[in-house]
């Protein structure tokens, strides 16, 4: 029987690999890695680096996956659901293809692969479909979420408050009633802006774990334009980012 093995490998720094990541690596015998093309390749290159430092034994491969482009129309989920089903095509084909019965393959997924990430997702239906019998597990791994506030050296939580995480898609003008504390990924328009003039604090991060790791908090009210500087600055020099960041509403008490 084929074996998958979906491994977090944490948010950009190779020492947030764990313990159980790097003995998952040590068991694979081909790791799937997407190609996002040229604009993407540092993303690529962090993966086989991880895989050069951690892995002990010789013999393993990569396979390369052409990533096809999610459509963008008003109906966000139709593409997305559209955009997963053209993956999932070629992930079986692939799976069928290139891992051979007895053989293991891994996914290296950024940050964990339960939190905003679409593999595991699609391995789940690939296992429902599949014309081909095989197993799969997880490994989770440290999320930005966790790397940020490390970062930042903040508590993600007030005592006995709760934390809200969601996409820049799904932030309103304010916080969700009863949440003092939001963690936002996923977002490409700034969401923040929105919200200058709320009163709020902003933790916000961007390739959290690389050498290109920029950190900035304050007032959302004083620091909206920096942020937004330094993120079109980099996506230009880099030509692509990703970040994360928490706003947190004054105390109440």
């Amino acid at each position: 029987m084929r074996k998958v093995l979906i491994i977090g490998i944490g948010a950009g720094d190779p020492d947030y690999l764990t313990v159980q990541a790097i003995e998952a690596l040590n068991q694979a015998d081909v790791f799937f890695i997407p190609d996002k093309g040229a604009e993407k390749a540092a993303l690529r290159e962090l993966r086989e680096e991880i895989c050069a430092r951690f892995i002990r034994r010789p013999g393993y491969r990569f396979v390369s996956i052409e990533v096809p482009v999610r459509g963008k129309s008003d109906d966000y989920k139709a593409d997305v659901a559209a955009w997963h089903a053209a993956i999932e095509a070629r992930y079986t084909a692939l799976l069928e293809s290139e891992l051979a019965d007895g053989e293991t393959g891994a996914f290296l997924v950024w940050g964990d692969p339960a939190l905003y990430d679409s593999t595991l997702r699609i391995i789940q239906e690939i296992d429902a479909k599949a014309p081909f019998p095989f197993d799969y597990r997880v490994i989770p791994g440290i999320t930005s979420v966790q790397a940020l506030a490390a970062q930042h050296r903040i508590a993600l939580n007030r005592i006995g408050e709760p934390v809200h995480v969601t996409t820049g898609r799904k932030l309103g003008e304010a916080l969700p009633d009863g949440t003092d504390t939001v963690v936002v990924m996923l977002d490409g328009e700034q969401a923040f802006k929105r919200l200058v003039g709320r009163d709020l604090e902003i933790y916000w991060g961007a390739y959290l774990g690389t050498q290109e790791e920029i950190l900035v908090s304050g007032p959302l009210d004083d620091v909206a334009g920096e942020i937004d500087r330094l993120r079109r600055e980099a996506r230009d020099k880099n030509g692509w980012i990703m970040d994360t960041y928490l706003l947190r509403g004054p105390k109440t008490r």
